[in-house]
């Protein structure tokens, strides 16, 4: 892999790998995987995956979430979202050096559909790091940066900036904000720095990296996608911020976005 996330053939370099899990997020991992097992048998689940900073060997202690996605052979159901709210809440509760869980539940029909292939299905063959079961990323293809990419993946922020809002005037907690601001944070700097991607010509999900890349093209809005960086790290209950992330930064985002790749193919 080279300095841009690509393998020697141009195309995206799959970006963890459980060798690379830090020693300290061992146990944590292990136990998903006993979790998940126990929970989810063969007739259910098709395959579990890692993502996020803890297989990419960049997570820190006490800070850092653990994040999994379940393949399954059918479309979740509630006992489904049940079984994995109870693996969420006691992998979190047993193990301090995590910030919190999420588990992702989709189908596999979902994962391998043509409407796709370069939005959940990227993310499985790029992003996922396989803890059981076969492989999917074994069906897919391989990826490239492109103007496509960029649409398929984050070609639909005008569409989730109004649920954004409505959250925010709901937030009635710091637990809400601080969940809020993060998960706004994140996707605000992934869609900055997808939206420099063909461009740039390579692949990263390091929040610090994205918004550096980002302001080389866009200096005028530099300032702000590094604030939105360091959210995506520690969370702020400040609402101004949050407001700033949606309000400005995010409405600029999603048109500037719209005009250079268009928007994101409409989904059922």
């Amino acid at each position: 892999m080279n300095g841009r996330g690509l393998d020697r053939d141009g195309t995206i370099a799959r970006e963890g790998a459980l060798d690379r899990v830090p020693t300290v997020f061992v146990p944590v991992v292990d136990a998903a995987r006993t979790h998940i097992a126990e929970t989810f048998d063969s007739v259910r689940l098709h395959s579990a995956y890692l993502y996020g900073s803890i297989p990419r060997g960049t997570a820190t202690p006490g800070v850092s979430d653990l994040d999994l996605q379940l393949a399954l052979h059918d479309e979740p159901a509630e006992a489904d979202r049940a079984d994995a709210k109870a693996i969420e809440a006691a992998l979190d509760h047993a193990f301090p050096q995590i910030d919190g869980v999420g588990i992702l539940l989709t189908s596999t029909h979902v994962l391998l559909s043509d409407t796709e292939r370069y939005d959940a299905g990227f993310f499985i063959a790029c992003l996922c790091t396989p803890l059981l079961g076969p492989d999917l990323a074994e069906q897919l293809p391989r990826y490239c940066p492109t103007p496509l990419l960029a649409r398929e993946t984050n070609g639909d922020l005008a569409l989730v900036l109004p649920r954004w809002r409505t959250k925010a005037a709901e937030a009635t907690t710091d637990a809400d904000r601080r969940t809020l601001s993060r998960l706004v944070a994140r996707r605000i700097v992934r869609t900055g720095f997808t939206l420099i991607m063909p461009r740039w010509g390579g692949w990263t999900s390091d929040l610090g990296k994205s918004a550096e890349l980002f302001g080389r093209y866009y200096a005028e809005r530099a300032e702000q996608m590094c604030i939105a960086a360091s959210i995506g790290r520690a969370p702020s209950l400040n609402p101004a911020v949050l407001a700033m992330l949606i309000d400005d930064l995010g409405t600029w985002l999603a048109a500037e976005y719209t005009a250079v790749h268009g928007e994101k193919d409409p989904r059922p």
